[in-house]
């Protein structure tokens, strides 16, 4: 036993300063590295930048024959390919958030050069597409919406209306405003959506009533439209 207490004395200072350069080094880590694993927040220094060249292939602009598909011959004009491939959406031209690629970044390479891009889904952007919907006027400061329900719908969320947005009360103020972020009454534009109705949705829409219970139910029995009141 006397024998091991040199031994560990003598080793002693080499432990200590093995433990006291781990923190160290895991603390230079973690400051290199982001929230996520193996994010790296120093971005190397590229004094050339990759330049946005067309991704859209000059032989597009030469009929083929559609095999069948359709009546008219494939065809793709390449400065309007180039415009459609660039925005986000049809009716978007950015994104809309922070952690989004750009399209004209995602769309490249040979996989798109050989693609028609008319011919491609392309649904419009619903960032867009909200601010065309009527507001919904309720008296209560708060609300629940579940989507309509059923398998379209999505869980029940509560929303706060306290502020002055879509409430009866503050009605007026809102039309005395020469613009608002959405329209207070239907405008006939061909982006609003008809909701379907739902018991549990709370408010009206000027200038509509909203479906009662029983009417509800009597539109989920007969295939023909019950008559609103």
């Amino acid at each position: 036993m006397a024998s091991l207490v040199p031994s560990m004395r003598r080793r002693l200072p080499e432990f200590l300063a093995r433990t006291s350069s781990r923190p160290l080094s895991t603390s230079l880590r973690s400051l290199r590295q982001g929230p996520g694993a193996g994010e790296n927040f120093q971005q190397a220094n590229d004094p050339k930048p990759r330049t946005l060249t067309p991704n859209v292939s000059k032989t597009h602009e030469t009929p083929t024959d559609a095999m069948g598909n359709r009546d008219a011959p494939l065809q793709e004009i390449a400065p309007e390919a180039e415009k459609m491939r660039t925005l986000q959406a049809p009716n978007r031209a950015k994104p809309w958030s922070r952690n989004q690629m750009p399209r004209e970044l995602a769309m490249t390479g040979p996989r798109f050069e050989q693609t028609i891009i008319e011919a491609q889904p392309a649904p419009l952007a619903a960032i867009e597409l909200i601010h065309k919907q009527p507001v919904r006027w309720v008296n209560d400061k708060r609300v629940a919406c579940d989507g309509g329900g059923g398998p379209l719908g999505h869980p029940r969320i509560y929303i706060n209306v306290d502020k002055p947005l879509a409430k009866t009360e503050h009605k007026k103020y809102l039309e005395s405003q020469p613009h608002t972020a959405y329209p207070l009454a239907p405008t006939g534009d061909p982006m609003q959506i008809e909701m379907p109705a739902s018991p549990t949705q709370k408010g009206e829409i000027q200038g509509q009533y909203p479906h009662m219970r029983g009417e509800q139910l009597a539109q989920s029995v007969g295939d023909t439209a019950f008559e609103q009141r």
